[in-house]
């Protein structure tokens, strides 16, 4: 089984540009850039959430794009950052020309989410809850 040694996970991301994900994630979401890495992968580019990791990687080469989307696809599907002042954020998503796949909305009482798209079509959710 298991044995925590974070109380939080870590995300990898394969971007197709690095400049417009970094400008994305730490321009736009404001998320600190703490690591640059060569990889055999391509480079890595690690940013915190928390005790959290967005690890953005810069590949080598491009693969093809293949259908992209909430419902489209199988497996890991969006990334949920639980946040406060959920409209705040809205607003200055909304202002920056960020595309909304959900706008604010209640789900159940005391809760709410957005979803928005990254710049690769991935989809993040910021929820509020309380």
């Amino acid at each position: 089984m298991l044995q925590v040694a974070k109380d939080s996970l870590d995300v990898g991301i394969f971007v197709s540009d690095i400049k417009k994900s970094l400008d994305f994630y730490q321009g736009i979401l404001g998320l600190e850039k703490t690591e640059e890495l060569k990889t055999g992968f391509g480079t890595l580019h690690r940013l915190k959430f928390g005790a959290s990791d967005i690890k953005l990687m810069d590949p080598k080469s491009i693969p093809p794009l293949g259908a992209i989307g909430l419902e489209k696809q199988l497996g890991i599907r969006y990334l949920t950052f639980v946040i406060r002042e959920l409209t705040a954020l809205c607003t200055e998503l909304k202002a920056k020309g960020v595309e909304f796949t959900i706008p604010e909305t209640q789900i159940r009482p005391g809760t709410r989410i957005a979803m928005v798209k990254d710049p690769d079509g991935n989809i993040l959710e910021f929820v509020e809850r309380g």
